[in-house]
């Protein structure tokens, strides 16, 4: 353990010395400058108990005690203060900065020695459950990484069975969500919901594990009947997804149900409009018709990317939030490099 001594008087720091010397386990520092001590106090993290003068020149101890309480990582730090026994008013002073227990002088042997003791018996034990504390938040940390991990994987395998019966590739759900995400980074949004809408944007379509083939399926245009039964695939996401403990499930949940409605009322479940529409479902729309519109199908071409553009800005403010296609038209490179590492014979 080690202690640092500070009292302006070379033959109390000598005696003191000593004193610590005896006692097993121990280790001393000594400073006649108060102000060299707290620096080093400050900046050397393994000391383990100060004692401290009252009377000294420049800085006395009770205002050593008040900046050291001040420092990062101090507050638990013990403290012993040396003063005269008739200091009452003084040692009130010195608890209210932060002292933790006192010495009087003349410093006796016997009391030096048990009080040094008994301080650091507190530092270990505080030691101990700093310890302690920290091995358990690290293993709070594992589980919880576990938790998302398992999370994450139940959203791939759901997205995967949708694909199965999707015509659909895996490639278009990782470029729909990490566009998704370009959004919502330029629009300032934290980096802990950017990821979690890059994890939960795949699960947009997973209500059409419900939709019938000859309607998933079909090559050509759906009748008004068939269309009304494909709309019926945001509801049936919405039913799979929703009332999870997940933050991420509750995500995609909104997604599943939102992200075919328009800015201007028209889409469809619920003919929400503008900011009515949660900002994830807004996102996700810009996304999905981007990628769907330059994505090869079995029912047709993809569309230039030039082409694609256009249809998004002739599209803002009536099918798109205006603010989410001008954050996805600004990084139009980071767009171009997304499809580039994504691509669908790679998929």
């Amino acid at each position: 353990m080690n202690i640092v001594i500070i009292d302006d008087t070379p033959i109390n720091l000598t005696l003191m010395r000593g004193l610590v010397g005896k006692i097993d386990g121990c280790a001393s520092r000594e400073f006649q400058d108060p102000v060299e001590a707290l620096d080093w106090c400050r900046g050397t993290p393994d000391t383990d108990l100060v004692i401290v003068d009252y009377m000294m020149p420049g800085l006395d101890g009770i205002e050593f005690i008040r900046r050291l309480r001040e420092a990062r990582m101090r507050e638990e730090l013990p403290v012993l203060m040396v003063t005269a026994d008739h200091e009452r008013e003084v040692r009130y002073k010195a608890l209210d900065a932060g002292a933790t227990d006192f010495l009087t002088k003349p410093v006796d042997r016997v009391e030096f020695t048990s009080r040094v003791r008994n301080m650091l018996a507190v530092r270990r034990s505080h030691l101990l459950l700093t310890e302690r504390a920290e091995t358990l938040a690290e293993e709070v940390r594992k589980a919880t990484a576990e938790i998302v991990e398992r999370e994450r994987e139940t959203i791939v395998r759901l997205a995967k069975a949708a694909e199965f019966r999707d015509p659909e590739t895996g490639a278009h759900i990782l470029r729909m969500s990490h566009y998704s995400r370009l959004i919502a980074a330029h629009q300032g949004h934290g980096a802990d919901w950017q990821e979690l809408l890059l994890q939960a944007a795949p699960m947009h379509d997973v209500g059409k594990l419900g939709t019938p083939d000859h309607i998933l399926l079909k090559p050509g245009r759906l009748t008004p009947e068939e269309f009304e039964i494909m709309k019926q695939h945001t509801t049936v996401g919405w039913e799979i997804l929703k009332d999870s403990a997940s933050p991420m499930l509750v995500l995609a949940a909104e997604i599943a149900l939102s992200h075919h409605e328009k800015f201007d009322g028209s889409g469809y479940p619920g003919g929400l409009a503008g900011e009515a529409i949660p900002l994830s479902g807004r996102i996700v729309a810009v996304a999905d018709v981007f990628d769907a519109l330059t994505s090869e199908r079995p029912y047709k071409k993809a569309w230039e990317f030039d082409r694609a553009v256009e249809f998004l800005q002739q599209g803002r403010g009536t099918h798109f939030d205006p603010a989410c296609i001008d954050a996805f038209l600004a990084q139009l490179p980071a767009v171009q490099e997304i499809r580039q590492r994504f691509r669908d014979e790679e998929s």
